[in-house]
């Protein structure tokens, strides 16, 4: 009895923060991709401003998330010692005068301090580094793939970025839009600070150094398959939500606005999918999940590379694309927990979404280097998204612990 006492305790103190504290990480999680991604939205203003090729224009959208990338491994490792509450704080607080620096900087019409400012405002994309690990900590094995679904659902701050930042700018001026989103970020870092409050499963485990849990987690085999998987699915989704208005502005003629309305569609779409996915890998297990998304997304991206002319067709398939996409965000990062030790989730998630946003920050680059610019194509680029998703599909088989986990195991 006296065991059980404390067990239920605990399990009622779970329970009473979960909701809460889950919502506010997805909050500040979508406050940090805002801030990631609103370069992206403005990239043909920015070209058309400073005469920039499609080299350049790739450079300068993929530049933040190469350290959003990089970034998210010690972040995720500092997360594990330091926990969520003061990482969240911390990180939207760096970010917020970097949105501020980026503006001052882009009036400048200076491409090479703009990329060098791009690429520290990548800060603010290791906010899911944080958040993956936090949020997986307040819910039972069974429920970590709705968890981490849910507050993957952050990821809609590239949806808000591509709908709101060029109106904003339309409506408040270059520089107010970036004054009133660095304010909002800014908010939000109170926000984390008042009102996150760490798992109860955290008290009394001693941290510990940060450089043993890498050395353990990069000596998994799991942790670099599951890197590549996730470098495809969620690389796909940034790659896209990042240069489809530049794709969109050269293959459909759309302005910044139009391209950035649909943009944010195709961003939300995956937004929705990716707690199903989650949700859908604790019920019947991440392989099967993973396996659908790569299936659905390379024959897609082999029906855009070829270039329907008609937006009654070539909307949908964009949409159906992030929809994959987005299960396949929530279904692989699912097998995270499974390949990890409950201390170490942090550290082997950084890794992994590290490995994610790069998977973010070389495909714009391909996109547009592959470019033909007589044919108006991006023939090549899609195509290597088609090869690389069988590839995806092919690992799938290779990974252990994808089926189904029963519930009453999981809680013994």
């Amino acid at each position: 009895m006296s065991s059980a006492a404390p067990e239920n305790t605990l399990a009622q103190e779970m329970k009473a923060g979960q909701t809460r504290n889950l919502l506010l990480a997805t909050l500040a999680s979508t406050m940090g991709f805002w801030a990631w991604t609103i370069i992206g939205p403005l990239a043909k203003t920015y070209a058309a401003n400073m005469d920039l090729g499609a080299g350049q224009t790739s450079i300068l959208v993929a530049m933040p998330i190469l350290v959003g990338a990089v970034a998210r491994v010690p972040v995720g490792a500092m997360t594990d010692r330091y926990g969520g509450r003061l990482m969240f704080t911390v990180i939207l607080g760096i970010t917020a005068p970097l949105v501020l620096l980026t503006a001052m900087v882009g009036q400048m019409n200076n491409f090479g301090m703009l990329v060098f400012v791009a690429f520290f405002l990548g800060i603010a994309g290791t906010v899911f580094a944080i958040g993956i690990p936090f949020c997986s900590a307040w819910y039972e094995s069974h429920r970590k793939g709705f968890a981490t679904g849910v507050f993957g659902a952050g990821m809609v701050g590239t949806a808000v970025s591509a709908f709101f930042t060029p109106r904003l700018v339309a409506g408040l001026g270059y520089m107010g839009a970036h004054i009133l989103i660095a304010a909002l970020v800014a908010v939000m870092a109170v926000i984390c600070w008042l009102f996150l409050r760490e798992s109860p499963t955290r008290r009394g485990v001693e941290p510990t150094p940060m450089l043993p849990k890498l050395k353990v987690a990069f000596g998994l085999k799991e942790t670099w398959l599951l890197c590549f998987m996730y470098a495809i699915v969620f690389g796909a989704f940034v790659a896209f939500s990042n240069y489809l208005p530049t794709y969109l502005g050269n293959v459909y003629d759309f302005d910044a606005t139009g391209a950035g309305t649909r943009t944010a569609g195709f961003a939300a779409a995956a937004v929705v999918a990716r707690p199903i996915g989650g949700t859908l890998a604790d019920k019947v297990g991440p392989k099967l999940v993973s396996i659908a998304s790569y299936v659905g997304a390379a024959a897609l991206a082999v029906v855009v590379a070829f270039q329907p002319d008609a937006e009654h067709v070539y909307g949908p398939i964009f949409i159906l694309m992030a929809l994959f996409l987005g299960l396949g965000t929530g279904g692989v990062f699912a097998w995270v927990a499974r390949a990890s030790e409950a201390r170490t989730v942090g550290t082997v998630s950084g890794i992994i979404a590290a490995a994610g946003g790069l998977g973010g920050y070389f495909p714009p680059l391909v996109m547009g280097a592959t470019y033909n610019e007589a044919q108006n194509s991006y023939f090549v680029g899609l195509m290597l998204l088609a090869l690389f998703c069988v590839l995806g599909l092919i690992t799938c088989f290779i990974l252990r612990n994808g089926g189904r986990v029963d519930e009453r195991t999981a809680a013994a």
